[in-house]
């Protein structure tokens, strides 16, 4: 991997660059409202204090061709005043250091992880260093994880891992190191997922955000997200669910 193939994208008040160095028991609900328009509700101070210190790092797979859904995740974070970064999965070591730095400092309380393909292979080695480091990682989440990921250590909270079962992601490993939460979800019945589409598919980016903001905003008065114009099938699995 050529150090060119690295970029990185850094949406919040607080400026963190990342630097070049060298990776069930869910219950969202997976309706998605219907219209073209919408009025978002302002967040209560305590929601937006609680958002404010938190930050998502999203890693993108290789080349950063292949995982650009992360880059529309993120547009959403923004929307609800949660900061994050997007980057290359090459980059979970430096960002580790950004971020155990942040918390130190008490400029960051809440850390989230999100990958898709080698970003979330990266994943545990970034849970692992944190926790080297003593810093906590609220909530991992994992889209099609490949090479065989195993989860060693850390102390993430909960991690969950998004496969499709007849694809090239499979089920998250883990050994007695790892004390969090895992969680892994087949995901093949959603409609339209498939590896380099798993991170763009709306309800699984509904999924994402539904995660996040449950950790980010719990009972504090999340923000209205905008209704969003699904095609009839996807209104359909809505409503079913999936396995």
């Amino acid at each position: 991997m050529s150090p060119r193939a690295s970029t990185v994208r850094t949406n919040s008040k607080r400026s963190l660059p990342a630097r070049w160095i060298g990776m069930v028991a869910l219950a969202l609900s997976l309706a998605l409202p219907l219209g073209t328009g919408s009025v978002r509700a302002a967040p209560s101070p305590l929601a937006a204090s609680a958002a404010s210190t938190t930050h998502v790092y999203l890693l993108r797979g290789v080349l950063n061709i292949f995982s650009l859904g992360l880059d529309d995740i993120a547009a959403k974070l923004d929307s609800q005043g949660i900061p994050n970064t997007v980057a290359n999965f090459v980059s979970w070591s430096s960002l580790a250091d950004e971020a155990a730095t942040a918390y130190r400092a008490g400029r960051i309380k809440t850390i989230i992880l999100v990958g898709h393909s080698s970003g979330a292979t990266a994943l545990p080695d970034m849970i692992n260093k944190l926790g080297q480091l003593g810093v906590p990682v609220k909530l991992a989440i994992g889209l099609d994880s490949v090479f065989k990921t195993k989860l060693v250590g850390g102390n993430a909270e909960r991690y969950i891992n998004f496969y499709i079962a007849s694809g090239a992601g499979e089920p998250v490993r883990r050994d007695d190191g790892f004390r969090g939460k895992l969680e892994n979800v087949d995901v093949q019945a959603v409609p339209g997922v498939g590896h380099v589409t798993i991170e763009k598919n709306q309800i699984m980016q509904q999924k994402v955000i539904g995660a996040i903001d449950g950790v980010v905003f719990g009972g504090r008065g999340r923000p209205a997200a905008p209704p969003t114009r699904m095609a009839a099938p996807q209104r359909a699995a809505s409503a079913t669910g999936y396995r």
